[in-house]
């Protein structure tokens, strides 16, 4: 996939990406403490500390796409601010969705989201309840029988720190409706997507959310090649900031990047698991940290219609990300979870990373161009071990910035 691609209409016909060779009350939501950041308020990219709920009490029903119901009606944890209609945190966040988007409720984000709210999605940060607005509007116009089915919400925090939300949904719907890619294909839709809320006092603060761009183009039948250098002439592509460079620079400069620090005897520790499995993996370019952190037969999730039945699906995505971005660097921004050893746990993982595309890998011959990578994985452990991994990242921007006509950086 060359940067010289041939200028055609990207509108349904051929068109791929490159792909992966499958080889109530408080005391019945006990709580555990994170290990983050200081305290600010209402979201941040420096995320507080939060209590994570220390079982599956207040979750979504598996199957239903409904949260779990309590054994009486009523608040289930207190929730100070919160429209008394809502039972709990997962129930707030699946109704709120449901109302906006299948009663097609636009208006009620003005009651839902901050006027000031930031907003993170594939092509950079937006700011204010009015965009998030005028967004969801172009989205239903083009999805009007869009359905959201939500797949699970993991979450944590308290009405005091505030609440984080790990959003998984379906997405079922026909395209109806023209958008910004041309007009109604009149296919059908079924794609999963990841949604990451700060919420307080019945007030969404903060969001990052991944389309899955790319899968939703293939799907429709476009070609995801061109419509990712259109977009990237087009000046979607969000510029990439001196702090986001910088990411890349901390691994240079004659240093070795180190093996994360062992963690400590005794009880198991969840986001220890995590944070040295992203390190290890990506950072000390250790590829067999994947074998240590994951079951066998890991059902994997990946990016743009990816699955994997295997770790080593796994372990292929994340060699193909190395070869193509050599000098990769990757941050895990916000660790949160839900559960304990005897039941499991359910991980988010919100992470970002900078590379230049110097391999041969995923998008064909390099270019020399700096790209910007920000993702969420959504981690289920079993026995110590990952037995399943939902992750979406920002492909099609990445796409976008390797893709555009205007002249590449020249190789170092």
């Amino acid at each position: 996939m060359s940067s010289n691609s041939a200028r055609h209409d990207p509108r349904p016909g051929a068109g791929s990406i490159p792909s992966v060779a499958p080889t109530g009350t408080p005391e019945s939501v006990p709580v555990v403490s994170s290990a983050a950041g200081p305290s600010t308020p209402g979201g941040s990219t420096v995320p507080p500390t939060r209590p994570m709920p220390a079982n599956f009490e207040i979750a979504i029903e598996p199957g239903t796409g409904q949260p779990k119901k309590g054994p009486r009606p009523g608040r289930r944890h207190p929730m100070r601010g919160y429209e008394e209609q809502y039972v709990d945190i997962v129930d707030y966040c699946v109704r709120v969705t449901e109302r906006i988007w299948e009663d097609q409720d636009v208006g009620y984000i003005y009651d839902t989201y901050a006027p000031a709210c930031r907003l993170h999605d594939d092509a950079g940060w937006k700011y204010g309840a009015e965009r998030v607005v005028e967004g969801t509007m172009q989205a239903i116009n083009a999805f009007p029988d869009v359905r959201h089915y939500a797949d699970d919400v993991i979450w944590a925090g308290d009405e005091d720190s505030g609440f984080v939300t790990s959003h998984r949904a379906i997405n079922l719907g026909t395209h109806g409706g023209p958008w910004q890619w041309g007009p109604a294909t009149h296919r059908p839709l079924k794609l999963w997507v990841i949604a990451n809320c700060v919420s307080r006092e019945n007030l969404f603060y903060e969001e990052w959310v991944l389309y899955n761009t790319a899968g939703r183009l293939l799907q429709l039948g476009y070609d995801v090649t061109e419509s990712a250098r259109l977009h990237g002439n087009a000046g979607g592509v969000a510029a990439l900031s001196d702090r986001q460079k910088g990411e890349v620079e901390r691994l240079l400069g004659g240093r070795v990047p180190q093996r994360y620090p062992a963690a400590l005897e005794g009880e198991f520790d969840v986001e220890h698991l995590v944070r040295a499995l992203f390190h290890d993996t990506y950072n000390r370019r250790d590829l067999s940290a994947i074998d240590r952190a994951y079951a066998q037969n890991v059902a994997w999730h990946g990016a743009s219609n990816r699955e994997g039945r295997t770790r080593s699906d796994v372990r292929s995505m994340a060699r193909s990300l190395l070869a193509t971005f050599p000098d990769l660097g990757l941050q895990v921004d916000e660790v949160y979870w839900m559960g304990n050893e005897a039941e499991g746990f359910s991980v988010s993982v919100r992470w970002s990373a900078a590379g230049t595309h110097r391999g041969f890998g995923l998008y064909g011959r390099p270019t020399g161009r700096r790209v910007f990578l920000w993702g969420i994985s959504q981690l289920y452990v079993r026995d110590r071990r990952i037995v399943e991994d939902w992750m979406l990242f920002n492909e099609f921007e990445v796409m976008a910035q390797i893709l555009r006509d205007d002249a590449p950086a020249l190789l170092d």
